[in-house]
């Protein structure tokens, strides 16, 4: 029997929201099957139901009384690009336009009644660490407990996924009314930076703060991007009122409370597109609590070239699709006005032109998911329906068979698991650190392919090893009963100037024995059942046989080269402690790698 599969991470970040707040916001009540079955047809995945204790303020005679409450969470998946459901006010708007309720709100920039708008100035000595900001202004906001949560928690989420935690952009939002304009985004010495951080009661130096908070559960985590700089970058007020060190912590003075009427919102950023994706984002989606709802106040930001631009941009742009691209792509006949209908209902505002041979798509600011024609005829196939979708068999005249190389992958899975080992399938993308740092070499030596544009730091280039892979794997379960036995037979992905992609595949099977001793006699073993199952037998002239070597990610002495067919088909031995302590394992373990691609 084949062996039970294990995942050791998500890649969907996860929304929770409180039941009673949203079905009063949906207006409606849903049971719990009923709202998993509108979010599959939303193309969302209600992922859990959980419960937590709440604490409440009660009136009771002239005083207040706390108790606990039991609140119902919904903990809902959402796209890793679908950063407009990244909250609960996004989430209800999104599905209010889905059900086609309400029409989706058009978003606008506003300018204040005197015509002053806000300013930020950024100088040239930013250019060396964080060069480009954007703000807006959130005026006459009203928030509540659950409004406020809401909004900090926004934050959050955009700086764990666009944001890239914080490294291509950081969020700050300050309340306008204790701070005074024009603002200055500059970068000083951390000598000469000092202010009060948020949550704090005294005065400290930059870089004092970097102390104080490299032991922080939360905020170490954002030091490591400027902390070897020789200048920090600083927001402040007219009057050197500091509004905020990015991307590290805001200033107390000018922290946002219930109270909050007029938010000043400043975007950071190494990436300036991704900034004013963000800035549009939390505008849009809280500009339904402004007094003009969903108006932003426009802010200016000069730069040092003397340029100047207004934000927030909230542009809508249009888009043209055929009909019947769209029917043929997803496989279904629907006349263009019905396909317009199916994206209005998923905010992409469309009509039917040119006697009907065309369909002009709006799309919206909170949209910038949108980026290909394919884009929208997803939208279009959710509104109408996966499981609408008309089964049908592909009109091709071809006599199907299985890979070799895929044929042998299936047969040596199932002798694996028959040896006792459990087999685990981890992600094809993994960190630079995990494939260099952590295995002791250096990323160039590696020939990775690096991701131009990664969703996270988790998925910056694709393996050339299946190792970090499975030790991650070990980690996330080693609450479980020694002795763990893991494998996995998968692709790596090596640079190759010779292939027109610039890249090429390779099959790797790749075992692990983690226990309280190494068991190195236990990995060899199961070298010598796989070469028994492939028909090869031990020598040195047609058969396979190992070499003392020597690796970085090993244990000096306890490392072999494994040769078989006349090359050099990968390696086993004993991990190095530093390889094991890098991946938070306590234990010594045995692995064995090896290509499997010279036996099809």
């Amino acid at each position: 029997m084949r062996a039970d599969v294990l995942l050791f991470q998500s890649a969907m970040p996860t929304v929770s929201v409180k039941r009673e707040l949203l079905f009063q916001a949906l207006g409606r009540s849903y049971t719990d099957e009923e709202f998993d079955e509108l979010c599959f047809e939303f193309g969302l995945e209600l992922d859990e139901i959980t419960s937590e204790k709440e604490i409440i303020s009660k009136e009771k005679g002239d005083g207040k009384a706390e108790g606990a409450s039991d609140v119902i969470l919904f903990k809902i998946d959402v796209p890793a690009n679908r950063y407009d459901l990244l909250c609960l006010e996004g989430l209800v708007r999104g599905l209010q336009v889905f059900k086609e309720r309400i029409r989706a709100p058009r978003y606008k920039k506003i300018t204040p009644p005197s015509g002053e708008i806000q300013k930020l100035v950024i100088t040239e000595e930013t250019v060396q660490v964080r060069p480009y900001a954007v703000a807006a202004v959130l005026r006459n906001i009203t928030f509540d407990k659950d409004r406020y949560d809401s909004f900090i928690d926004l934050q959050e989420k955009l700086h764990q996924n666009i944001c890239r935690k914080r490294s291509l952009v950081a969020i700050g939002t300050h309340d306008l009314d204790t701070v005074c304009g024009p603002f200055t985004y500059t970068a000083k010495p951390p000598s000469e930076i000092k202010f009060k951080p948020l949550n704090q009661d005294k005065e400290y130096t930059a870089a004092e703060l970097m102390d104080l908070y490299r032991t922080d559960s939360h905020l170490r985590h954002y030091l490591h991007i400027i902390e070897n700089e020789p200048q920090y970058p600083v927001i402040y007020d007219s009057n050197g009122v500091v509004l905020s060190m990015p991307p590290i912590i805001n200033g107390d003075h000018s922290k946002i409370s219930l109270n909050t009427k007029n938010v000043l919102i400043e975007c950071t950023a190494t990436d300036l597109t991704k900034a004013k994706i963000v800035l549009d984002i939390l505008v849009a989606m809280f500009s339904e609590y402004c007094q003009k709802t969903f108006t932003a106040e426009a802010a200016e930001v000069l730069y040092p070239n003397g340029k100047s631009h207004i934000f927030p941009e909230l542009p809508y742009r249009r888009e043209k699709i055929k009909p019947e691209i769209m029917n043929k792509k997803i496989g279904i006949c629907e006349t263009p006005s019905n396909l317009a209908k199916l994206l209005t209902r998923m905010c992409l505002k469309s009509h039917v032109i040119g006697n009907g041979n065309n369909i002009e798509v709006e799309i919206p600011p909170t949209r910038p998911d949108i980026i290909h024609a394919c884009d929208i005829i997803e939208d279009a196939a959710i509104a109408y329906g996966y499981n609408n979708i008309q089964m049908t068999i592909p009109k091709t005249y071809t006599i199907a068979n299985q890979l070799p190389l895929n044929k042998l992958t299936e047969l040596l899975r199932q002798d694996l698991a028959a040896a006792g080992f459990t087999e685990a399938l981890t992600f094809a993308l993994c960190s630079q650190e995990d494939i260099a740092n952590k295995l002791g070499i250096d990323i160039s030596a590696t020939k990775a392919v690096h991701i131009a544009n990664p969703k996270t730091a988790e998925f910056q280039v694709a393996r050339t090893t299946l190792l970090p892979g499975i030790l991650k794997t070990v980690a996330a379960n080693r609450k479980m009963p020694l002795p763990l036995k893991l494998f996995e037979i998968s692709d790596i992905v090596v640079k190759d100037s010779t292939k027109d992609v610039g890249a090429r595949n390779h099959r790797h099977l790749c075992a692990i024995y983690y226990n309280k001793n190494p068991g190195f006699e236990i990995i060899h073993g199961l070298l010598d059942r796989i070469m028994q199952l492939l028909d090869v037998s031990p020598s040195k002239e047609n058969g396979y046989y190992i070499k003392a070597s020597e690796d970085p990610a090993f244990f000096p002495g306890r490392c072999a080269e494994i040769f078989a067919k006349g090359r050099s088909i990968g390696n086993l031995g004993v991990l190095h402690p530093d390889v094991i302590t890098k991946f938070e394992l306590t234990m010594p373990c045995s692995v064995l790698e090896i290509t499997i691609e010279p036996f099809v």
